[in-house]
């Protein structure tokens, strides 16, 4: 199951889309979804979890943490809405493509995807890119 909690003013739109995507991102590499809990939170909120559970004194746009069992993907994904508009801005896209960026980077991480190293980031990049393309809205 996919649920989605905010800690932050924003509120994402078409709830039921996002879950149908990041279910198929999770389908697409051959694994099954678990409980994937996604937190929607500004930078004072993730910079106090990065603090008390990585002791890093950093902004960043996303914290995951990992609870995927073989091949059943599940995790808690933070998501700071600021940070996600700053870098929209930084990267030249709109802010929905770099939402959709970050919210398939998390779940790439669950699947086995690593962005430590130049060659391992260009891949996961690639990865976030093919797994945008799959985000349908019907309307």
């Amino acid at each position: 199951m996919i649920s989605f909690n905010y800690e932050s003013d924003f509120i994402l739109d078409q709830e039921e889309c996002f879950v149908t995507w990041i279910e198929t991102i999770i389908t697409s590499e051959d694994k099954f979804v678990g409980e994937i809990a996604y937190i929607f939170c500004n930078d004072d909120y993730l910079h106090a979890i990065n603090m008390q559970y990585l002791n890093h004194d950093t902004l960043t746009d996303i914290i995951s943490f990992d609870y995927t069992e073989g091949d059943i993907i599940s995790g808690d994904i933070f998501i700071s809405i600021e940070r996600v508009k700053d870098n929209a801005i930084d990267f030249n896209v709109s802010f929905e493509e770099e939402l959709k960026r970050v919210i398939a980077h998390g779940v790439l991480h669950y699947c086995g995807y690593k962005d430590k190293t130049n060659i391992d980031a260009a891949l996961m990049r690639s990865k976030e890119e093919e797994k945008i393309k799959l985000f349908h809205v019907e309307l």
